[in-house]
């Protein structure tokens, strides 16, 4: 009999940061989500890309900190790769099979996870033999998982006021948002953004990577109204946490 989202219900998800804009998400039923993979970067736990199982790798945009070892990983686990349609092609040139394009307000379901492609205020060029190359345009992903939990991966932004549609069509539980300033928002725009999705619980990346990624959780939390700090959990890389639907 197939199980139900009532059976899943009360399952928690399990979040694991590697650092950077890096995650997985592993669902209640059992399938793995792998978002943004540089899984070498400078924070990133010993062993890192050699994660497994992976069901599914979802791309931001095309540049190299975000794409990462999705190829690698791709042929090692059979995983499906998908991205905006550019990353697509590229990622078809690199012999990725399993790749699949879409594009934003789109929403496909793979495997029982359904993924919808929304906005991103960024750039998005491939770095590719020495060249960069058009990646189209910056996204970012909400994630349902089978047990009704949603994910808001918002890839490198700043904030945008349209977030708040994202808020009104997908109410996501759980928010990953870029703070650590620079190539992305801070902590106060971040703040604002949290203002505009609501989430049930808030993780910052994008952040310490390298020293000029100067946004930390704690100075989120100085920027958000006081009911909403409890909101915010601080991940250590390679260590997973759960959150309940």
């Amino acid at each position: 009999m197939k199980n139900s989202p009532k059976q899943f219900a009360k399952e928690a998800l399990t979040v694991t940061w590697y650092g950077h804009s890096a995650f997985t998400l592993a669902s209640p039923s059992g399938k793995t989500v792998l978002v943004d993979p540089w899984m070498e970067n400078p924070k990133a736990p010993p062993g890192a890309k050699d994660v497994a199982p992976v069901d599914l790798i979802l791309i931001t945009h095309g540049h190299s900190d975000h794409v990462g070892n999705a190829v690698e990983i791709a042929r090692r686990t059979n995983a499906k790769v998908v991205g905006i349609y550019e990353v697509f092609l590229y990622l078809q040139g690199q012999g990725v099979t399993g790749a699949e394009g879409m594009n934003k307000g789109g929403t496909m379901s793979v495997n029982g996870i359904k993924v919808t492609m929304v906005d991103a205020k960024h750039s998005s060029g491939i770095d590719a033999d020495g060249k960069v190359v058009p990646g189209g345009e910056a996204a970012a992903f909400v994630i349902e998982f089978d047990n009704g939990f949603k994910v808001y991966h918002a890839g490198d932004t700043c904030v945008f006021g349209d977030m708040k549609y994202i808020r009104q069509l997908h109410k996501p539980d759980l928010a990953l948002l870029p703070i650590g300033d620079l190539y992305t928002m801070g902590p106060r725009e971040a703040a604002i953004a949290c203002g505009l999705v609501n989430p049930k619980y808030i993780i910052g990346m994008h952040y310490a990577t390298f020293p000029v990624l100067t946004g930390t959780p704690e100075a989120l939390k100085k920027h958000l109204p006081a009911p909403m700090r409890k909101k915010v959990y601080e991940l250590v890389p390679g260590q997973p946490k759960s959150f309940s639907a």
